[in-house]
């Protein structure tokens, strides 16, 4: 393929251009230099990147790093990465719009707790990423920034709500990238974009939130277009902080030790057939995934059909209960203010709506559902070391469509979330899940396989998935036509 017009720089990935940086083999201007001349040529394509300072306050920024490193101050693995940071996390000084016309003057006043740690491992943040509006949905589109396309085809989505840093990271504007996942707005950018992505268990990377002491559904995590850089940039990410009384204690500098792919015998179990007759999907979905298993086998493991005890059909309602609990009620004054109630995305409004709804005897309902399929997957994995599903129930579509409304002649409108539905079972579960590039359909879009562990598993997801990178290169194999061309 032909990449003569591209800098070598910017195809580097995250771990290599670290080592590069620390011993001086480039210098972060020139790296800083490289990645805004290539954003500059492909951004207007896709439109990922928004909120960007000018140049020269990102060059000097470089600069400073530059005289860091001569002064023998090198901060971290992350020193003079360019860096953008999904607009629903705040960084200081920067807008903090999360896509939605009544923030998109908000300049935020202090750094998330996640920023706060790249920063200090010497990120650069050179912008935002684009998000659905307050993250809503896995399709990246809102009133103040617009929509961004997929890096394979311009007319698809990228997915979301991490679509922003999807299509960045795929187009090689960014090393790597942090995003969020809820509902799947890791996993699911990273299987409309050709990546891995790891949406971590609860409390290992932590994030502010008004209640500290609920646990959440919504996860930050690491974003990239290899195994290694994914554990480089969680390796920063996580870690206890006291802000957040249930963040995980566990030394963060775990995912740092490089990865083995060591992963004969492990027991695999495929459950995407299994939940066919309780989820629709595109034709070619199952198949395509399916077939990214034999992979595994190869590499020696043990593929089985297998799931959980559980009536999986009942996880969709109580996560539709818990998720407008936990959403709702952060919009309520919002929607209780007529002239600002007007400009909320109907999903907004749908979330607030099913929060009017509630009882408190609803939300402890759908807890102890949620309590009931931990404890049927933490059993299930006494026999299985890893869960197999797709990564959506369609590939990437129009992206001009909110979102699909019927999947093979089954109708999706009952939420705007619904046709993810697929993605439930890891977001209930807590446990960490992270995203595989599985393949391209016959039109040549990009599909992935979820890989669910036990709870604080992680590096059990990345010691699987770089084994499965290193047999399968799908990221290299297939780069997005953007680039080739």
């Amino acid at each position: 393929m032909a990449l003569d017009h591209i800098s070598s720089l910017v195809l580097t990935n995250g771990t290599e251009l670290s080592r590069a940086i620390k011993s001086k083999q480039v210098s972060c201007v020139e790296v800083m230099s490289a990645y805004l001349d290539h954003i500059e040529v492909f951004n207007p394509r896709v439109n990922a990147i928004i909120s960007m300072p000018p140049r020269e306050a990102l060059l000097a920024l470089a600069e400073e790093c530059d005289a860091q490193l001569r002064r023998g101050q090198y901060l971290g693995r992350m020193h003079g990465f360019p860096h953008a940071v999904k607009d629903n996390i705040p960084v200081k000084g920067m807008p903090f719009t999360r896509g939605s016309p009544l923030f998109k003057d908000f300049i935020a006043p202090a750094d998330a707790i996640v920023v706060e740690r790249m920063r200090a491992a010497g990120a650069i943040i050179i912008g935002k990423t684009n998000l659905p509006e307050f993250a809503f949905g896995s399709q990246t589109h809102n009133p103040v920034f617009g929509t961004t396309l997929n890096p394979y085809d311009p007319t698809k989505t990228s997915g979301g709500s991490s679509g922003g840093a999807g299509a960045a990271v795929a187009l090689r504007m960014l090393p790597m990238a942090v995003g969020t996942d809820h509902t799947g707005s890791l996993r699911n950018p990273g299987a409309f974009n050709n990546l891995f992505a790891l949406r971590p268990s609860y409390g290992r990377v932590p994030i502010e939130a008004a209640d500290a002491f609920n646990s959440g559904m919504s996860m930050a995590g690491p974003l990239a277009r290899t195994v290694p850089d994914l554990a480089l940039l969680l390796s920063v990410q996580a870690g206890y902080d006291p802000r957040v009384p249930l963040s995980i204690h566990e030394d963060p500098a775990q995912f740092a030790i490089p990865l083995t792919g060591e992963v004969k015998g492990k027991r695999i179990a495929w459950g995407g057939d299994l939940l066919a007759g309780i989820m629709p999907f595109e034709a070619g979905v199952l198949e395509l995934c399916r077939g990214a298993l034999a992979t595994f086998e190869q590499l020696g493991c043990i593929v089985e059909d297998a799931a959980p005890e559980f009536p999986i059909e009942q996880l969709f309602a109580s996560l539709q209960v818990l998720r407008a609990w936990q959403l709702g009620h952060m919009l309520i004054d919002l929607y209780n203010d007529p002239a600002k109630r007007g400009q909320l995305s109907p999903e907004a409004q749908f979330e607030v709506e099913t929060y009017l709804r509630l009882s408190a005897a609803d939300v402890a309902a759908a807890g102890n559902v949620r309590t009931a399929w931990y404890q049927a997957v933490r059993r299930f994995f006494a026999t299985y070391d890893y869960f197999v599903l797709p990564s959506a129930q369609v590939f990437p579509f129009d992206a001009g469509t909110n979102y699909p409304t019927e999947i093979a002649d089954r109708p999706t409108t009952d939420a705007y979330y619904r046709w993810m539905e697929v993605m439930i079972p890891v977001t209930m579960a807590g446990c960490p899940a992270i995203n595989v590039p599985a393949g391209f359909s016959d039109a040549g879009l990009p599909m992935g396989i979820q890989i669910m562990a036990p709870n604080h598993a992680e590096r059990a997801c990345l010691e699987i998935a770089h084994a499965y990178d290193v047999a399968t290169r799908w990221v290299e194999r297939r780069m997005p036509p953007m680039l080739t061309s």
